[in-house]
Order: structure tokens, then sequence, then C-alpha cells
């Protein structure tokens, strides 16, 4: 039993603050969960069932507590080698890493390790603590586009703050699909077997599927054509007339040069089949991590703010 088991006031306070604080160690919190119940006169065989750890991880919390206090609760440094590396030392890996060496597209870990005077194994872990890859190259393009602000205002304004009672739709492709009809799956090749599939199996060429995404409801209204021209594409814009009559639609497709046919923007301002207004100063044409352009786009036009 627990008895005579004794915590201070103090202590109580702030083993209580440390269960109550989100952010602190699991294992702290562990031995506040043992040294508050003890004071309670909960038993060391009973709290080792009820917190599922064995009864000598208590005793062992127990006689720490009363030993030291609440610095004997705290993790001890481990024996061995003081620790060579420093944070100063550290901090000059990495302040060396970010520019570029001379005569040489990027640091390797010899050719830095030369540099700071460490070993490369040292300056491997230095990058791999920090999340540092120097080998990784990522590319980039700036538009050369002078309305590119605006545009790209447009887009971002119709995706954050939508116009009212219009409907923002992302529409995209996907050509070459095959058209497959079989009763089971092909199963993969493996060393030695090759590739199987049933005997009904049968390709029936390929499919393009247009879709567009409500960006609002995240609903997809999908449509396979044979071929992927403008005429398709025409035809799902009457599919989509179809199905949201009487609202106002703002298209975000990508730059294909589909959606830019002379076609296409004649059928976006006179085609009889539209039943609300789909204006070619509205439609914007872009996507994620593509060129951003506007179809049709009038200087003295106003761009939407965030």
């Amino acid at each position: 039993m627990a008895s005579g088991f004794r915590v201070a006031e103090a202590d109580r306070a702030a083993l209580e603050s440390w269960l109550r604080a989100p952010s602190m160690a699991q294992e702290l919190a562990l031995r506040a969960k043992v040294i508050l119940p003890s004071a309670d006169s909960e038993g060391v065989r009973l709290m080792a069932r009820r917190l599922e750890i064995s009864p000598n991880t208590v005793a062992v919390w127990r006689r720490r507590y009363r030993s030291h206090g609440l610095e004997g609760l705290r993790t001890r440094p481990r024996a061995g080698r003081p620790r060579q590396i420093t944070a100063a030392k550290e901090q000059a890996v990495i302040s060396a890493t970010l520019p570029k060496p001379k005569a040489a597209t990027h640091w390797s870990a010899r050719r830095l390790a030369k540099e700071v005077g460490l070993s490369s194994a040292t300056v491997h872990r230095i990058w791999q603590k920090y999340g540092l890859q120097p080998h990784r190259v990522e590319t980039f393009k700036f538009s050369r586009d002078p309305e590119f602000e605006a545009k790209l205002a447009d887009i971002a304004g119709l995706y954050l703050d939508p116009p009212e009672r219009a409907l923002v739709l992302c529409v995209d492709e996907k050509s070459q699909i095959q058209a497959l009809n079989r009763t089971q799956p092909a199963l993969p090749m493996w060393p030695g077997l090759p590739a199987r599939m049933t005997h009904d199996y049968t390709r029936h060429g390929t499919t393009s599927l247009f879709a567009a995404l409500e960006v609002a409801s995240g609903k997809v209204h999908g449509r396979c054509f044979k071929g992927h021209t403008h005429l398709e594409f025409i035809a799902f814009l009457e599919s989509l007339a179809r199905r949201y009559p009487q609202q106002q639609l703002h298209l975000i497709c990508d730059n294909y040069g589909t959606h830019k046919h002379p076609a296409v923007r004649h059928w976006a301002h006179r085609s009889p089949a539209l039943s609300f207004p789909l204006h070619a100063d509205q439609r914007l044409l872009a996507q994620p991590g593509r060129t951003l352009v506007r179809a049709d786009y009038r200087p003295g036009y106003s761009p939407r703010e965030l």
C-alpha cells in the first residue's frame, strides 16, 4: 500500500499541469499518473494494472520522487561519450549547405565535409535531421504574360469567393482510356510467369472522358466520347447546359487548344441551347500548376478582387 507517501502541494500543482499540457511528453505524463494516485493511497499492483505497466516501473518512479522530487522524474542524460556535434556546428553545416558550391551544381556529403571539417557521415546525419536534400532540384517558370496578376486574381477569386447564384465547375479531360471488357481483371506478370487474362478479354479501342467537378459540393458530371476534339467538347458543354439549366456557370479549364477553339467560343456566346449566360470574359481557363490564361480578355474588364 501507499500509506505514508506524501506529495507537496506545489509538486501536485506541477504534476497536474503536466497532465493538462497537450505538448507535454507522454513519458512525463505517465510518471505524473504514477505519483498523484500514490499520494491518494493507491496500491502499486492496482496502479500497474490500471496503467498497463509493470509494478517495478511504478516502484522506480515512486522511489525517484522520494529521493529527488520533481527533478527525479525527468529523464537523466544517458551514459556514454558527451555529444561532440553542438548546435553551433549544426548551424554551420546548414549555413554552408544553402549557397551553391563553386564549380559544382550542388553539395555532396563528402564535398561539404571537407569544407566544414567534419566527417561525411556527420554531414549526412545533420541533413537528415533538418530535412535538407541538396541533390534534389525542382523547376519552375515565371509567366511573361503582362496580365498574369489580374488573371490569377480572377481564378483565385472564383475558388475562394464565387459570384452569388453562380456555379463554379473545374473541367478536365482524360484521353486514351482503354475500353476493356473482361469477366476478371488481368493478373500482373511475376518472375517466370507472363501476364495472364481471361479467355473473354476484349479491347474495344479507347475512349476519352470529359468531366466537370463542382468545386462547392465535390459532385462530378462526366461523359465519354470516342474523340477528343472541339466537337466532343461542345457536346460536353451542351450536356452541362442540360444538367444545370438557368444557372450561370464559370468553367475553369486547363490551357488546351480545344477549349480555345473558335467554334467553342462561338457556342459559348450564341448557342440557342444555352438557357443561362456563359460569358467568354468570365470563362477562365486555368489549372493549378499550369499557365494561367483567359479567353477573350478585354482590357477594360475589372478583375475580381480576393
